[in-house]
């Protein structure tokens, strides 16, 4: 049997009438999606590499701990405040100029942070950092659905994947290790040369994959996004203070405004999308697989910065452990996930969503519901399997679920669903902390009424965050039963495997 020497797919395989799929990306676009690939990892690792070091900054530059959780706080508000507009930034300006002001943006702010005299400047150089970032995210994915055929997404999804996931959940380990030897600074100065060296390769190397057009920008929808989206991840955030007494205002008035807001902001999206000047085209929760597809997210986010707040807690007033051994004790199932991400994204294009998303919900409940039995006395090696386990649910989770949802959708919202799906993963990385935070203290406050001793008391509250965690991952495993493949990420030119 001949295979067709451009296509290398054999006649067998295709369907009458329809022509062949290339099964290769060309050079430039692999360039290209690999340059945003390692920026994009580079930028979304700071957004959770300032949570070991708060300590360290707390005492040089003699700042409170309600002071210095604004640097991540703040990081986290900039990104809910910029991704909103991302939908219309990358449907008016070119690919390569978004890219470029990107990284700038990041490069200025690690510089400002690494030079910073006080907190004032190391705050002003996270909120630059988390500038640039928004737009990244965004980018990558938007780029992959133009760029890519649909019958070999998964694939490219899955390293996307490793950036969503693994760059944030190893953002503690790196930070561990470099304070374990240096200056807090060198947090961003080891990553300055990596950010200019992107910034100068992208100049030469990045070029335009995708088309541009004029869109009008309403200036009210930017008004109501960032009270709203900023409200509630300042409200959400601020539950997890209040629960340690550090609320910085009462909580009732961030999350009043942005709620307020946010209804305000529905609204005006639903009149603007009739003429297609949406800044978020809600028309994107249309799709059946697509809302599914963002329950699952959500839920699977707020496991994941749940555990990322909890699990260092747990392993230091616990288990008493270093934050250098903390640090190095989370990386295994940061590792797994990374190992698992490009496999699961060949396994999707081969089989779909429902064989990778239904054990992966499995696994991420029995992992929860296993952490609900920790310990004063629990060995290390179990809290290790444990949040392997963990990662690899979520790696079998994530990339079919950012395929399935965007696939579903027609071209035209493409930057829409890409901006929606970053959005709400802050306000629910957001949520998980605020929750899993709330439930520990609330949990560890009633032991020590109860006359527990302070470690034994630690422990209760760890159970009574993982207890509600698990709780609501049933939620993801329900959900998983309805997620289908939609109809147009179906391979268009080649019969399925």
């Amino acid at each position: 049997m001949s295979l067709d020497p451009q296509t290398d797919v054999s006649p067998a395989q295709v369907r009458p009438g329809r022509t062949p799929a290339p099964d290769a990306l060309d050079a430039r676009t692999k360039t290209v999606i690999g340059l945003l690939l390692v920026s994009s990892f580079v930028v979304i690792l700071n957004e959770t590499i300032m949570s070991v070091a708060l300590p360290r900054l707390m005492s040089d530059l003699e700042i409170t701990a309600g002071t210095a959780q604004w640097l991540t706080t703040g990081f986290m508000l900039t990104m809910a405040v910029v991704i909103p507009a991302t939908g219309f930034l990358l449907q008016r300006f070119s690919m390569r100029g978004l890219f470029l002001t990107a990284m700038s943006l990041f490069s200025a702010g690690t510089l400002l942070a690494a030079t910073a005299p006080g907190f004032g400047a190391l705050l002003g150089g996270r909120i630059i950092q988390a500038g640039g970032t928004a737009i990244m995210l965004p980018l990558l994915m938007t780029t992959v659905l133009n760029a890519v055929p649909a019958h070999k997404r998964g694939q490219m999804m899955g390293s996307i994947s490793i950036v969503i996931a693994v760059a944030p959940a190893i953002g503690p380990t790196v930070s561990g290790i470099i304070l374990n030897a240096l200056d807090w600074r060198w947090m961003f100065w080891l990553v300055l040369p990596i950010a200019l060296l992107a910034l100068g390769l992208g100049a030469v190397k990045v070029r335009n994959l995708t088309e541009t057009k004029r869109v009008p920008l309403d200036v009210l929808s930017i008004v109501l996004s960032t009270f709203a989206f900023g409200g509630l991840i300042f409200g959400l955030s601020s539950i997890g203070e209040a629960a340690q007494g550090k609320e910085l205002m009462p909580l009732w008035i961030p999350l009043t405004v942005g709620a307020l807001a946010m209804a305000g902001f529905v609204l005006r999206q639903l009149v603007l999308q009739r003429t297609d000047s949406a800044l978020m085209d809600l028309r994107t929760f249309t799709s059946k697989p697509f809302v599914v597809a963002i329950l699952m997210v959500l839920v699977s986010m707020m496991a994941l910065f749940g555990c990322l707040i909890v699990l260092p807690l747990y392993l230091q007033n616990v288990l008493g452990l270093t934050t250098l051994q903390t640090g190095l004790l989370l990386l295994p199932g940061g590792v797994v996930m990374a190992i698992l991400s490009p496999v699961v994204g060949n396994l999707f294009d081969r089989f779909g969503p429902r064989p990778l998303v239904i054990p992966g919900a499995v696994l991420l409940s029995a992992a929860l519901w296993g952490m609900t039995m920790l310990t004063d006395e629990t060995p290390v090696g179990v809290v290790i399997l444990l949040h392997c386990l963990l990662n690899a649910g979520l790696g079998f989770i994530f990339t079919p679920l950012f395929t399935s949802a965007l696939g579903s959708l027609d071209k035209s919202l493409y930057s829409h669903g890409s901006a929606i799906i970053n959005t709400l993963q802050q306000l629910a990385g957001a949520a998980g902390t605020a929750v899993f935070i709330t439930l520990m203290t609330t949990g560890t406050t009633t032991a020590l009424a109860d006359g527990a001793s302070a470690v034994s008391a630690a422990a209760s509250g760890v159970h009574t965050a993982f207890f509600w965690g698990a709780v609501v991952s049933l939620v993801a495993v329900a959900a998983s039963l309805f997620v289908r493949r939609p109809t147009n990420e179906l391979p268009e030119t080649v019969l399925p495997h």
